[in-house]
């Protein structure tokens, strides 16, 4: 993989999960694992982000915080004392599946990249430059995960990413909303992989039902799209709008569609949440893997 660098912004206020979210980042609500011997547990959301990621090679990571963000530093600084207390308490398996995270914490590089006040998705992707510098990264939302066999989606946006030769290539999934979401306008060049000809945030008119996923490939480009593009009515500044600037310029955009056996989980709103838990009981008791 010519990928190295992950970056996960995480600095949201998580206003729509109030009052849940008022002293935990929504980041680090808890979603339903499974661990190796087929039993459920409770997992932060960012903790099963960065084992995926973790598991597809990647070493380096930044994770994007802000104000009131300090428990997701906390929480990636292995505790060994707690492991000790643990086997204290004869909860060796507990113990060593901590451990276990630990030691993927220890063998990986972890910065921490302060967003100040909340200026917007693209502003948060800026403010990793200096992680990131002249490579192309991964980003992917911390609030945000897909569930794919052998994390295939994974592979399928690093295969395109090289194959069309894009300064920047996305997730996209077909939604029945798409006035709430990052929407494409394109056409498919194969099989689930569309050239993307016009992107818009949030529109009253929708080109499409392909919504973009927060997960994408990008060259370091991108930083000079951000900085040409204006704030939107809020004062901030959307990375949809910085990539329609990367088309404008001509660059190679394409979008990777979800497959239908491909779940996508998102925490965003409580109905997403919901929605979350219902897709877990699929994944794990109809057989998906």
């Amino acid at each position: 993989m010519i990928i190295k660098k992950a970056v996960i912004p995480a600095a949201g206020l998580g206003t729509r999960l109030l009052p849940a979210t008022k002293e935990t980042p929504k980041e680090m609500l808890p979603i339903i694992s499974v661990r190796e011997d087929g039993t459920l547990c409770l997992k932060p959301m960012l903790h099963a982000v960065f084992e995926q990621l973790y598991s597809e090679g990647f070493r380096e990571f930044a994770f994007v915080v802000g104000r009131g963000k300090r428990a997701i530093e906390d929480y990636f600084s292995p505790d060994y004392d707690f492991i000790q207390y643990l086997k204290n308490k004869n909860k060796d398996g507990l113990a060593e599946e901590l451990q276990d995270f630990y030691e993927k914490i220890n063998s990986s590089t972890i910065v921490f990249v302060n967003q100040p006040a909340p200026h917007g998705f693209g502003d948060a992707v800026r403010r990793a430059s200096i992680f990131t510098q002249n490579e192309p990264f991964l980003l992917h939302a911390g609030d945000d995960l897909i569930i794919s066999p052998n994390n295939n989606h994974l592979k399928r946006l690093v295969n395109t990413f090289e194959y069309y030769n894009a300064e920047a290539v996305f997730l996209i999934e077909e939604v029945k909303n798409p006035r709430e979401y990052g929407v494409i306008k394109g056409y498919e060049v194969e099989k689930g992989i569309y050239k993307v000809t016009n992107v818009v945030e949030k529109p009253e008119k929708p080109p499409s039902k392909l919504a973009i996923i927060a997960l994408y490939i990008l060259k370091p480009i991108i930083y000079e799209a951000i900085e040409n593009t204006a704030p939107d009515e809020n004062g901030e500044i959307q990375l949809t709008d910085a990539i329609q600037l990367l088309i404008n310029w001509q660059c190679n955009v394409y979008g990777v569609k979800l497959l239908d056996k491909e779940v996508r989980i998102d925490i965003g709103t409580a109905e997403n949440y919901l929605k979350t838990l219902r897709r877990y009981k699929l994944k794990y008791f109809r057989g998906f893997t």
